[in-house]
């Protein structure tokens, strides 16, 4: 199989501070990620000041403010983006970031990312979905809280984008299907985007990650599907590449103990690394798929199978009967499939017991 991308999401781990940014690019890149990812935002296009926290940034939190407040002190700036891009170049790992807002997009479009993560939260923001489309760079879909119809809608925006020019504004909703349903809007979305399944909460109970929803993924829309984990642990994510995940993204942090909205439901540094190592384990057991002899196994064959012998001393001229056959091991005679070819045949010579048969 080919190789799954595995994201280390930093996300707003880095609590605002670009020191600690680059300790989550150092971390991700000692772990065997191949991207380190953040979140590029200007909070004040982001949300209003009437925005709650979630339950799970409240308790995390403390309950301290609203979802502003608590974002203006996660933003990056233009020039920490810079700083982090030269440090993964250096480290050999891909710099990623998501993009919530228009101008915060068109600020990584410039950086000319050859990849473009759309989350969760903008599966419905029509107009951000579009100029994601056209900024040329391949897309990464994350669909948690999505049902089937929805994740359509956000692929005809992306299909619309992706086969028209930047001069070309929609109508509304039916140019969207009409997209999706074009023959050049398919071949685009299997060119350029991968699905990702995903629960969102933090963390995520078992019970509902519902892995299978990546086989719907797929067999609905025909794209490449991943999966990003918000569970406990590496269990989770492991097991999506053994259901051919070709993404994962896993949130990741330096301490789960640091102030901040999603620090205790990452992984730490051995975590993260523990589990690419696991993911790229599981990606060599996997295989070709092909049910076939494995080298390793070849000089096992004729140990493990069995050959037709003399059950007893036998003289030519009789007729095999089957008190004279019998079937053991090692299997580099005549095989027992030959057992009812041979009954009532006649012995062309003596055999001792346990002999191997050769007639």
């Amino acid at each position: 199989m080919s190789k799954t991308l595995i994201i280390a999401e930093a996300g707003v781990n880095h609590n605002g501070c670009l020191n600690m940014a680059l300790q989550l690019v150092e971390a991700a890149s000692a772990a065997g990620a191949d991207v380190v990812k953040f979140q590029t935002f200007n909070a004040e296009q982001l949300v209003t000041n009437r925005a709650k926290k979630a339950e799970y940034q409240a308790e995390n939190t403390q309950n301290n403010g609203n979802q502003l407040e608590m974002l203006k002190q996660l933003q990056l700036s233009h020039a920490d983006h810079l700083t982090l891009m030269q440090r993964c170049d250096e480290l050999g790992i891909r710099f990623m970031s998501t993009a919530f807002d228009n101008d915060s997009l068109q600020f990584l479009a410039g950086l000319q990312l050859k990849i473009m993560k759309i989350p969760s939260g903008e599966i419905t923001n029509a107009p951000l979905l579009l100029q994601y489309a056209r900024t040329g760079a391949d897309i990464i879909l994350s669909t948690g809280v999505s049902t089937l119809d929805e994740v359509r809608e956000a692929l005809g925006v992306l299909a619309f984008g992706m086969t028209t020019s930047d001069t070309v504004m929609p109508q509304g909703r039916a140019d969207f299907s009409k997209a999706f349903a074009s023959e050049a809007g398919q071949q685009q979305l299997k060119n350029k985007v991968t699905l990702l399944h995903c629960t969102t909460e933090y963390p995520a109970p078992f019970a509902d990650i519902n892995l299978k929803a990546m086989d719907n993924l797929r067999q609905e829309f025909g794209l490449a599907v991943g999966y990003s984990d918000h569970s406990q642990g590496i269990l989770v994510p492991v097991a999506a590449v053994a259901r051919d995940a070709t993404v994962i993204e896993k949130h990741f942090t330096l301490d789960k103990n640091l102030p901040g909205p999603d620090h205790q439901a990452s992984l730490e540094p051995d975590e993260l690394k523990a589990m690419v190592d696991n993911i790229r384990q599981v990606e060599l057991v996997l295989g070709h798929g092909r049910k076939e002899p494995a080298p390793s196994e070849l000089k096992n064959r004729q140990l493990i199978r069995k050959s037709l012998v003399a059950a007893r001393p036998l003289s030519a001229g009789a007729q095999f009967s089957a008190q004279d056959l019998v079937c053991k091991r090692p299997g580099d005679g005549k095989s027992p499939f030959d057992y009812w070819q041979l009954l009532g045949r006649t012995i062309s010579r003596d055999y001792q017991h346990d002999e191997l048969i050769e007639d």
